[in-house]
C-alpha cells in the first residue's frame, strides 16, 4: 500500500494511492499516518479502497508520516560517497539528527538559508518506524518497520563542516528533510536491500545508486539504534546517500535559487524541488 498525507502545512489529512494511481482521502479511517495507525496496521487489511472518497484535484502531497518524534540519519553509509567526502569507512554507523522542522512534503522547496554558499543534495531511502522497540535483535527488526519511503537530506556543507560543532547545524535547516511522496508499505518492497536510486540537477543526473551497496543494512540500523533509545511509530531512519552529491564534485557544486531538483528511489515514488533564497 502506497499511503500519503495531503493539504496545507500542518493540517494534513491521511490517504492512499489506489492500483488507479488515484488518491483517496483516509480521513474516515484514521486520523493521521502517525502514532498508533502505524504500531497497528491491521486496519488495512478491511479496507474498502473503491469505497473511500476520492481526493480531487491536485492537493499538496505533505510529509507522507506525521508525529515523528526522532529524525535519525547515518553518514557515510555507501563507501564510494564516503570516498568522494575525503573521509574513512566508519567502522559503525555514524549517527546524525535533523531537527523536526526540517520535515516537509515531497514537493517543497528547497529553502536555501540566509548566508548559504554550499547547500549540496542526498537522495536517501527513509524507513519509517511502525512497532516500537528497544534492544531489538537484527532477525526481527523490519517486523518494525511500517515502511519505506525516499527522502532528500538537504545539507549546508559549511555550516556541517565548516562551522565547528556536531553535523546537526548543517542538516536541520528549515526545509531540509523533504520525505514522501509514499510511505510504501513492507509488502509492496521484496528487498530494501536492491532499491535503485537516483537524483538529477536541472535535468543533469547527479546520482545514481543503489541500497545494495549500503555498508550497514536497513536492519542492522534498525537493530543498532534501538541499542541507544526506544524507537516509536513514525520515528524516520534516514540510511544515507551514493556518491554523486555536490561536495564530491571538482570543484565543487552547490545549489542556487532557481535550482531543480529531481530525485526518486524505484518502488517508492519521485520528488520535485524548486530551489528559493530565505529572505
Amino acid at each position: 500500500m502506497k499511503l500519503l498525507r495531503h493539504g496545507a502545512p500542518g493540517a494534513e489529512k491521511p490517504g492512499l494511492l489506489d492500483h488507479d494511481g488515484q488518491m483517496r482521502d483516509l480521513s474516515g479511517v484514521i486520523s493521521d499516518i502517525a502514532g498508533q495507525a502505524l504500531a497497528d496496521m491491521s486496519w488495512l487489511q478491511s479496507l474498502d479502497i473503491a469505497g473511500l472518497p476520492v481526493i480531487e484535484g491536485t492537493p499538496r502531497l505533505g510529509p507522507c508520516v506525521g508525529g515523528t518524534g526522532k529524525f535519525m540519519c547515518i553518514g557515510l553509509n555507501y563507501a564510494d560517497h564516503a570516498a568522494e567526502s575525503g573521509m574513512q569507512v566508519p567502522s559503525e554507523p555514524v549517527l546524525f539528527m535533523k531537527a523536526t522542522s526540517a520535515i516537509c512534503g515531497p514537493n517543497d522547496p528547497i529553502i536555501i538559508p540566509r548566508g548559504s554558499v554550499k547547500t549540496d543534495w542526498e537522495v536517501e531511502l527513509g524507513v519509517v518506524i511502525g512497532q516500537p522497540g528497544k534492544y531489538i535483535d537484527e532477525a526481527d527488526a523490519l517486523s518494525h518497520v511500517a515502511g519505506y519511503c525516499v527522502i532528500n537530506d538537504v545539507s549546508e556543507r559549511e555550516f556541517q563542516i565548516e562551522r565547528q560543532g556536531q553535523w546537526s547545524k548543517g542538516k536541520g535547516c528549515d526545509n531540509f528533510g523533504q520525505t514522501g511522496p509514499w510511505l510504501v508499505t513492507p509488502d509492496e518492497i521484496d528487498d530494501p536491500q536492491d532499491l535503485p536510486m537516483w537524483l538529477d540537477v536541472n535535468g543533469q543526473r547527479m546520482q545514481t545508486g543503489s541500497t545494495r551497496t549500503m555498508v550497514y543494512g536497513v536492519a542492522h540500523l534498525v537493530s543498532y539504534l534501538s541499542r541507544f533509545f526506544t524507537l516509536h511509530p513514525g520515528d524516520i531512519i534516514s540510511t544515507g546517500t551514493p556518491p554523486g552529491v555536490g561536495l564530491g564534485f571538482t570543484p565543487p557544486r552547490y545549489l542556487k535559487a532557481g535550482d531543480v531538483v529531481d530525485l526518486g528511489i524505484e518502488g517508492l515514488g519521485q520528488q520535485r524541488q524548486v530551489c528559493v533564497d530565505d529572505f
